[in-house]
């Protein structure tokens, strides 16, 4: 399996009954594993989970803290880029030039990478010299 098709497969299952937005996201760690996630809303908007944190939480949970690929679909006439937050949260785990592809249902596709997506990203060198 690729990890385009994770994405398409997690993506059907996602919990979108107000937007009708579903989202799926696969990371792809160190080890080759891939890990899936989709979007889980709550009638509380804030408090859903992203397709890309659901992955990123899978990864984290069985053992690994590095991912070197990432694919994300929805349906969508354009692919969707990933929120802010979860921008950072990829850039937590992936380096700036880790991949990140971008994909529709029809078969739209943008290649991309972490750091293209967030630039000048807040990392743990600006952490250095706090007290």
């Amino acid at each position: 399996m690729t990890l385009l098709d994770a994405a398409r497969e997690v993506r059907e299952r996602a919990y979108a009954p107000y937007s009708k937005f579903k989202v799926g996201a696969a990371v792809r760690g160190v080890s080759g594993r891939i890990y899936a996630g989709c979007n889980v809303e709550n009638v509380a908007y804030p408090e859903g989970t992203c397709a890309e944190a659901g992955a990123i939480a899978l990864m984290v949970a069985s053992g690994e803290t590095e991912l070197v690929e990432v694919a994300v679909m929805a349906d969508s006439p354009t692919p969707v880029p990933p929120c802010g937050g979860c921008r950072q949260k990829l850039a937590e785990f992936g380096r700036a030039d880790t991949p990140v592809l971008l994909a529709t249902v029809r078969g739209a596709e943008l290649a991309t990478t972490i750091g293209e997506l967030l630039p000048g990203r807040f990392d743990i060198s600006h952490l250095s010299g706090t007290e």
